[in-house]
């Protein structure tokens, strides 16, 4: 069986942390920030903890060596 590969998008927009949990960018900040209000912009600053399914997924399909950490 040949070695699994690392997404290079997934290692680059997630970051597992050492408990298991994967970290993530907030969405929805791309672009049309003018119909956004501002508490949505406030809130979803920085980086936030995944669901639980959510994180599941990203480890097994994406990132099954751990992301190159």
């Amino acid at each position: 069986m040949p070695k699994m590969k690392t997404k290079s998008s997934a290692k680059k927009r997630f970051k597992i942390t050492a408990t298991g949990k994967v970290m993530a960018a907030a969405a929805g900040k791309r672009h049309g920030m003018i119909k956004r209000t501002n508490k949505f912009i406030r809130d979803a600053r920085g980086t936030m903890v995944l669901a639980d399914a959510d994180g599941k997924k990203v480890i097994k399909n994406y990132l099954p060596n751990g992301g190159g950490i």
